[in-house]
């Protein structure tokens, strides 16, 4: 991941993390304690990775929540954000691993308050680029994970929601003429999102 998004992440969870922490409940213009966000009994919501737009890429998610359970829907296109970093124990420094368009299905579970614990499927393709020689291939995998983060809501409407992803995959390669890329088979990176619940039902 590039320095300036580490950077951004790290400054918004900090704001986050001081300003937002105790907005679970919001005031009305009475100065009555409305119900809390983690208290609502179904939700609509969209949402954004929005660092992704940062490397001219992309993700959107739509979201809906019952009782604690949470079901999410996405698409990510990372363009020119750099993933093989994020590998674990063989991740390959004579190749860059980038993010093309790519479904992914969430199911989470709010284990308490607003923070929520999920697992994940994503259909991910992969534009492996040998750094040599500027040449792509394109690798299919499909990841299996798990995540954990906390919606930090600003009033009733408005969310942030950094976390942290492991994804896990099988074996794949492909060859660069004398030179094989070998996928790493874990990835583990932080993710901030951005989101707007447009309809609850308490």
């Amino acid at each position: 991941m590039s320095k300036q998004i580490l950077i951004l992440i790290f400054t918004v969870l900090v704001i986050a993390s001081n300003t937002f922490a105790q907005a679970d409940t919001a005031i009305n213009n009475y100065g009555h304690n409305q119900v809390p966000n983690y208290k609502v009994k179904q939700a609509l919501e969209v949402e954004s990775l929005v660092p992704m737009f940062f490397t001219s890429g992309y993700h959107f998610a739509v979201c809906y929540r019952y009782e604690k359970f949470r079901l999410r829907a996405s698409v990510i296109n990372g363009g020119h954000y750099n993933a093989e970093p994020a590998g674990l124990k063989n991740s390959a420094s004579d190749f860059k691993r980038y993010y093309k368009t790519s479904p992914g299905f969430f199911f989470g579970y709010n284990i308490w308050k607003n923070l929520e614990l999920y697992s994940f499927i994503e259909f991910h393709t992969f534009a492996i680029e040998q750094k040599s020689t500027g040449i792509e291939q394109n690798i299919h995998s499909t990841d299996l994970g798990g995540g954990i983060s906390y919606q930090f809501f600003i009033g009733q409407h408005f969310y942030i929601q950094p976390g942290l992803h492991l994804y896990c995959r099988g074996d794949k390669s492909v060859d660069f003429n004398d030179n094989r890329y070998n996928i790493p088979n874990t990835d583990i990176a932080p993710v901030l999102r951005f989101g707007f619940r447009f309809w609850r039902k308490y």
